[in-house]
């Protein structure tokens, strides 16, 4: 992976609206000058797994936002994949629950592509988690629905809400999983040449 030098006065711009990822870039001590997030067409197309999927949406989000000279773009892109299956956001309830009825009792994986821009070039990665999650009672998934948590959340869940209560077990990345891979991030925005660690020397 090409790396840019060092610019310290680089301003970084998040491309999403997501609350968890602005919460993940804080672990990394990073604070966006600007949120952007850019409007763009998520269907799956014909065919396409979930893998290839989740890294053109991140690829295609990140060359949407408008960026000016010295300001580098973060976006990223989460999915639950059943097997060739690509989980999304549900649109209400009851493709909620169809969710995680498909998800109880299985493992499945959850892929989270990072894309950062600057200028006209874009650097890509991907983190793939593989998340085992319990079998589940109607009690279960009627009381996790009725939170709301769910609204807006790839496959129907989110493992830093109510339903880590329904996963024994994950090998991965776990920030992966909320969202935002911190390591490839990093990786990723020091290859861009924004400065993550600014009280090193």
């Amino acid at each position: 992976m090409t790396t840019l030098s060092l610019d310290p006065t680089l301003a970084l711009i998040l491309g999403s609206g997501s609350p968890r990822r602005l919460e993940l870039l804080a672990q990394l001590g990073v604070t966006p000058a600007a949120i952007r997030p850019p409007d763009i067409d998520e269907a799956p197309r014909k065919g396409e797994v979930p893998r290839d999927y989740v890294k053109r949406i991140a690829h295609e989000k990140a060359a949407a936002v408008v960026a000016g000279d010295g300001e580098v773009v973060l976006c990223a892109d989460t999915t639950v994949a059943l097997g060739r299956r690509i989980l999304g956001k549900p649109a209400d309830a009851g493709e909620a629950a169809q969710f995680l009825y498909a998800l109880s009792g299985r493992r499945h994986k959850v892929i989270t592509a990072v894309a950062v821009k600057r200028g006209g070039r874009i650097w890509l990665k991907d983190a793939q988690s593989t998340v085992a999650m319990k079998q589940l009672s109607d009690a279960e998934v009627n009381a996790y629905l009725a939170t709301g948590d769910w609204q807006g959340k790839a496959g129907g869940y989110a493992i830093q809400g109510p339903a880590g209560a329904f996963i024994p077990w994950i090998n991965g990345s776990y920030t992966g999983i909320v969202g935002l891979p911190l390591a490839e991030t990093a990786g990723l925005l020091t290859a861009a040449g924004f400065p993550l660690y600014k009280g090193a020397t």
